[in-house]
């Protein structure tokens, strides 16, 4: 069985949930809107690589760095397809892509993890501040 390991000791079911869902909301806001700027930038930045993997001069990247056979009536057909914001793709010919095989995949999941965070952030916020509330509301007396 697979578990989790606290304090040295794997810890099964219902407990590594428990203690999951502990670590989970154990975490500050500040945590939650820090993962998601940090998955902005790493987004930007895996976009920036995949936009830019074939250069300025394409048929040039494909037939000296790439080796690959530049198709000029491949392009000419599919001339939508480096210009889109996503999927990426900036292809030599029919079978081959410049821009990495990662890329793509990568752009999903950095925007999951952006996304899920910041809604966490909100979460944790919401409930920190329900809890304060609590704390300092005057209380009746009747």
């Amino acid at each position: 069985m697979v578990g989790k390991k606290v304090f040295g000791k794997k810890v099964f079911g219902k407990a590594a949930v428990e203690n999951t869902r502990a670590w989970l909301m154990g975490r500050t806001p500040v945590y939650w809107l820090t993962l998601s700027a940090l998955s902005c930038v790493g987004l930007f930045l895996t976009w920036f690589w995949g936009a830019w993997s074939g250069g300025l001069d394409v048929a040039e990247t494909c037939a000296l760095l790439k080796g690959q056979k530049y198709d000029d009536a491949y392009r000419a057909e599919h001339w939508r397809e480096p210009s889109q914001f996503f999927p990426l793709h900036n292809k030599c010919n029919a079978s081959y892509d410049l821009v990495p095989v990662w890329v793509n995949p990568m752009l999903v999941l950095l925007a999951l993890v952006a996304a899920g965070s910041l809604i966490a952030a909100v979460w944790a916020t919401a409930v920190r501040l329900r809890r304060l509330w609590q704390r300092w509301r005057p209380t009746s007396t009747l």
